[in-house]
């Protein structure tokens, strides 16, 4: 079969902090659609559907006119909901893992991080997954946990994940007593920190591989799936996003969402 590119969304109903999360308005459509919409904006992406265990969601995404697939309700991750969705599409050899609470991710993000797959395929020692990094501007968004930090080596190669600020600013921190004072006092220090996006750009074989390797012991302690990635020696590429986008998790997320739609302003970010 032809080679393509999917681009698979998966979405669960039960959400913890936001019940029901995929279904939300935001301007007169559902979440989960206007997400659906950014990824069909995006060029070389042949296909979008979205990976769900609710009837209900599957019913949204389809009268808005997108392909939706019910998967098993017993999926542990995201990842293995969209492994099951890619074994049956034997023709998707380039597979995006796109959040369902990312209304506002940028097409162009999408291309980019496609087209740099497509290179990496090139290569005998290419990576097996592209993922995506924006600035880290504040000490609050430094600290936070839910803020998913990456450090990243010279050529673009992930080195770790983590919930903790990392890399470590040691000169700064000689000088200034603490981190934190370093990085209050010495600003231009954020630009050493990344914040991991949850944008995943997967070789079709690394993706069905990923999801029969056992939760690695660090992946289990940070909490971060990727991790499984790296400790079984996948090589990830993180390039930077092009515009920074809102994951949507708490009311709060919702309301800005909501509000750059009223605006017009997620237009700007290009849904063209």
């Amino acid at each position: 079969p032809q080679k393509q590119t999917v681009v698979v969304i998966p979405a669960r109903f039960g959400s913890t902090r936001l019940p029901g999360k995929a279904l939300l308005d935001i301007a007169g459509k559902p979440m989960i659609c206007r997400v659906a919409e950014r990824a069909r904006a995006a060029k070389h992406v042949d296909r979008v559907i979205v990976a769900t265990d609710s009837i209900e969601i599957s019913k949204a995404v389809q009268a808005e006119g997108f392909e939706a697939s019910l998967t098993l309700s017993s999926h542990v991750s995201g990842t293995d909901r969209i492994a099951e969705v890619v074994e049956s599409v034997p023709e998707a050899d380039i597979i995006v893992n796109l959040q369902g609470d990312e209304p506002l991710i940028s097409p162009e993000t999408i291309e980019r991080a496609v087209a740099r797959m497509k290179e990496e395929q090139a290569h005998a020692d290419g990576a097996g997954i592209v993922t995506t990094w924006e600035p880290i501007e504040n000490l609050e968004t430094l600290l936070n946990k839910d803020c998913v930090k990456v450090v990243v080596g010279d050529r673009e190669q992930a080195l770790y994940f983590s919930r903790s600020p990392m890399p470590f600013p040691r000169e700064a921190t000689e000088r200034h007593g603490s981190p934190d004072a370093a990085l209050i006092n010495e600003p231009e220090l954020f630009k050493n920190f990344r914040k991991h996006t949850g944008l995943y750009v997967y070789r079709r074989d690394v993706l069905l591989e990923f999801t029969h390797w056992q939760p690695t012991a660090l992946e289990k302690f940070e909490g971060l799936e990727q991790l499984r990635a790296l400790e079984n020696g996948v090589i990830i590429r993180v390039i930077q996003a092009s515009t920074a986008s809102i994951g949507v998790d708490t009311q709060q997320d919702l309301d800005r969402v909501r509000e750059v739609f009223r605006s017009g302003e997620a237009e700007a970010i290009g849904v063209r």
